[in-house]
Protein backbone atom coordinates (compact mmCIF):
# COMPACT_ATOMS: atom_id res chain seq x y z
CA UNK A 1 0.00 0.00 0.00
CA UNK A 2 1.31 3.42 -1.00
CA UNK A 3 -0.09 6.57 0.64
CA UNK A 4 0.48 10.20 -0.37
CA UNK A 5 -0.33 13.14 1.93
CA UNK A 6 -0.92 16.46 0.12
CA UNK A 7 -1.17 20.07 1.29
CA UNK A 8 -0.43 23.40 -0.37
CA UNK A 9 3.33 23.91 -0.03
CA UNK A 10 4.43 20.56 1.45
CA UNK A 11 6.23 22.21 4.37
CA UNK A 12 3.73 22.04 7.26
CA UNK A 13 0.72 19.72 7.23
CA UNK A 14 1.66 16.99 4.75
CA UNK A 15 5.21 16.49 6.11
CA UNK A 16 3.73 16.11 9.60
CA UNK A 17 1.11 13.68 8.27
CA UNK A 18 3.82 11.69 6.47
CA UNK A 19 5.94 11.50 9.61
CA UNK A 20 3.04 10.50 11.85
CA UNK A 21 1.72 7.89 9.38
CA UNK A 22 5.16 6.29 9.05
CA UNK A 23 5.22 5.69 12.83
CA UNK A 24 1.86 3.91 12.71
CA UNK A 25 2.31 1.55 9.76
CA UNK A 26 4.63 -1.39 9.08
CA UNK A 27 7.69 -0.65 6.94
CA UNK A 28 6.21 -2.41 3.91
CA UNK A 29 3.86 0.56 3.51
CA UNK A 30 5.17 3.51 1.51
CA UNK A 31 4.20 6.96 2.79
CA UNK A 32 5.21 10.21 1.09
CA UNK A 33 4.00 13.79 0.90
CA UNK A 34 3.69 16.50 -1.74
CA UNK A 35 2.22 19.94 -2.30
CA UNK A 36 -0.01 21.40 -4.96
CA UNK A 37 2.44 24.27 -5.54
CA UNK A 38 6.18 24.15 -6.19
CA UNK A 39 7.03 27.35 -4.26
CA UNK A 40 9.01 25.46 -1.60
CA UNK A 41 10.35 22.67 -3.83
CA UNK A 42 13.52 21.14 -2.38
CA UNK A 43 13.13 22.87 1.01
CA UNK A 44 12.98 21.07 4.35
CA UNK A 45 9.72 21.32 6.34
CA UNK A 46 8.95 24.51 8.27
CA UNK A 47 11.09 24.68 11.43
CA UNK A 48 7.94 24.78 13.57
CA UNK A 49 6.67 21.56 11.96
CA UNK A 50 10.06 19.91 12.55
CA UNK A 51 10.04 21.01 16.20
CA UNK A 52 6.44 19.90 16.76
CA UNK A 53 7.20 16.46 15.30
CA UNK A 54 10.39 16.22 17.37
CA UNK A 55 8.36 16.99 20.51
CA UNK A 56 6.56 13.71 19.74
CA UNK A 57 9.76 11.77 18.92
CA UNK A 58 9.18 11.93 15.15
CA UNK A 59 11.99 13.15 12.87
CA UNK A 60 10.79 14.89 9.71
CA UNK A 61 13.87 17.10 9.38
CA UNK A 62 15.24 15.30 6.31
CA UNK A 63 12.05 15.48 4.25
CA UNK A 64 12.11 17.71 1.16
CA UNK A 65 9.17 19.57 -0.35
CA UNK A 66 8.02 18.51 -3.79
CA UNK A 67 4.99 19.21 -5.95
CA UNK A 68 2.51 16.47 -6.82
CA UNK A 69 3.18 14.96 -10.26
CA UNK A 70 1.24 12.96 -12.85
CA UNK A 71 3.26 9.88 -11.85
CA UNK A 72 1.87 10.10 -8.29
CA UNK A 73 -1.56 9.07 -9.60
CA UNK A 74 0.00 5.88 -11.00
CA UNK A 75 2.23 5.10 -8.00
CA UNK A 76 -0.02 5.79 -5.01
CA UNK A 77 -3.05 3.78 -3.92
CA UNK A 78 -4.48 6.53 -1.69
CA UNK A 79 -3.99 10.32 -1.84
CA UNK A 80 -5.14 12.28 1.21
CA UNK A 81 -5.68 16.04 0.87
CA UNK A 82 -5.51 18.39 3.85
CA UNK A 83 -8.21 20.87 2.79
CA UNK A 84 -10.94 21.40 0.20
CA UNK A 85 -8.88 23.74 -2.03
CA UNK A 86 -6.07 21.17 -2.14
CA UNK A 87 -8.62 18.42 -2.82
CA UNK A 88 -10.12 20.39 -5.71
CA UNK A 89 -6.66 21.09 -7.15
CA UNK A 90 -5.58 17.44 -6.90
CA UNK A 91 -8.87 16.16 -8.38
CA UNK A 92 -8.44 18.58 -11.30
CA UNK A 93 -5.16 16.80 -12.13
CA UNK A 94 -6.75 13.34 -12.36
CA UNK A 95 -7.37 11.96 -15.82
CA UNK A 96 -10.00 9.30 -15.10
CA UNK A 97 -12.39 7.93 -12.49
CA UNK A 98 -9.87 5.34 -11.29
CA UNK A 99 -7.44 8.12 -10.33
CA UNK A 100 -10.27 10.21 -8.88
CA UNK A 101 -11.24 7.34 -6.56
CA UNK A 102 -7.77 7.42 -4.97
CA UNK A 103 -8.22 11.03 -3.80
CA UNK A 104 -10.05 12.06 -0.62
CA UNK A 105 -10.13 14.69 2.08
CA UNK A 106 -7.86 13.57 4.94
CA UNK A 107 -10.41 13.84 7.77
CA UNK A 108 -13.19 12.06 5.86
CA UNK A 109 -11.66 8.85 7.17
CA UNK A 110 -12.97 9.81 10.61
CA UNK A 111 -16.58 9.58 9.41
CA UNK A 112 -18.30 12.35 11.33
CA UNK A 113 -15.86 14.99 10.07
CA UNK A 114 -16.92 15.04 6.42
CA UNK A 115 -15.60 18.19 4.73
CA UNK A 116 -13.57 19.15 7.80
CA UNK A 117 -10.22 20.58 6.87
CA UNK A 118 -6.83 20.42 8.54
CA UNK A 119 -6.14 24.13 9.13
CA UNK A 120 -2.92 25.50 7.68
CA UNK A 121 -0.70 26.49 10.64
CA UNK A 122 1.80 28.41 8.49
CA UNK A 123 0.61 31.87 9.62
CA UNK A 124 0.17 30.74 13.22
CA UNK A 125 2.39 29.89 16.16
CA UNK A 126 3.58 26.73 17.91
CA UNK A 127 0.13 26.19 19.48
CA UNK A 128 -1.36 26.04 15.99
CA UNK A 129 1.24 23.48 14.89
CA UNK A 130 0.52 21.36 17.97
CA UNK A 131 -3.24 21.52 17.31
CA UNK A 132 -2.63 20.42 13.71
CA UNK A 133 -0.36 17.61 14.93
CA UNK A 134 -3.13 16.33 17.23
CA UNK A 135 -5.71 16.37 14.39
CA UNK A 136 -3.28 14.63 12.03
CA UNK A 137 -2.45 12.03 14.68
CA UNK A 138 -6.15 11.17 15.12
CA UNK A 139 -6.64 11.00 11.35
CA UNK A 140 -3.57 8.81 10.84
CA UNK A 141 -4.80 6.47 13.59
CA UNK A 142 -8.16 6.21 11.79
CA UNK A 143 -6.39 5.49 8.49
CA UNK A 144 -4.29 2.79 10.18
CA UNK A 145 -7.43 1.20 11.65
CA UNK A 146 -9.19 1.34 8.27
CA UNK A 147 -6.21 -0.30 6.53
CA UNK A 148 -6.02 -3.10 9.09
CA UNK A 149 -9.64 -4.15 8.42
Amino acid sequence: MKILMVCLGNICRSPLAEGIMKTKLPEDYMVDSAGTISLHEGEHPDKRAVKTAANHDIDISQQRSRPITRKDFEVFDKIYCMDIDVLDDVVSKTKNEEERQKVSLFLEVMGDRKNTEIPDPYWGDMKDFEAVFQLLDKGCEAIKNQLSK
